[in-house]
């Protein structure tokens, strides 16, 4: 309880209470040059020793070029990245297999167009009847077949093509040596 009254001006030996409020100093401003040194604050007395120390001693305190601050947010930092790096690869991967997707649908789409355009075709008679002459060689009773063979015109009957020479039925073995002989030169 002394120290309190130390602080606020009174005597530490006064141990007696007054009725009166204890003595408060003005609260006006005070020039800068007209503050004691001695202030009342235990922090700011503590402050003004070490910057008192600081200056006297021969070799300045650096400060460190990393503080633990910039570690810590570093270190935060990159546990964030790491943390978000696998749901963010993820997501780019799932876009990139979404593109595909659409892409394969919109061939898919295209091609069923083609084929119901082409199924339109195929139920028209006219065009059945000209792909049987075309790839089958169908003719209709009545028509004319002529087929080029080697460059040669052929006509001949539907279905029938004249034969180039003599029908002579050989042995197997004597046919498979006459075509090695001609195919020899």
């Amino acid at each position: 309880m002394s120290n309190v009254r130390a602080r606020r001006g009174g005597s530490p030996g006064d141990s007696r209470r007054t009725g009166r409020a204890p003595r408060v100093h003005s609260t006006r401003p005070v020039p800068a040059g007209l503050r004691s040194s001695a202030t009342s604050r235990p922090g700011a007395r503590r402050g003004m020793r070490r910057s008192v120390r600081s200056t006297t001693a021969t070799a300045p305190r650096r400060r460190p070029m990393v503080t633990g601050r910039a570690v810590l947010l570093g270190g935060l930092v990159l546990l964030l990245a790491l943390t978000l790096a696998g749901p963010i690869r993820q997501y780019l991967a799932g876009q990139a297999e979404l593109e595909q997707l659409a892409a394969e649908g919109r061939e898919l789409d295209q091609r069923a167009v083609e084929l119901g355009e082409q199924l339109e075709r195929q139920s028209d008679p006219v065009y059945a009847q000209r792909q049987a002459r075309e790839r089958l060689t169908y003719v209709l009773p009545g028509d004319r077949l002529v087929v080029v063979v080697d460059g040669e015109a052929v006509e001949g009957d539907a279905g029938t093509l004249a034969s180039a020479g003599p029908d002579e039925q050989l042995p197997w073995y004597e046919g498979l040596m006459q075509s090695l002989a001609d195919a020899d030169g």
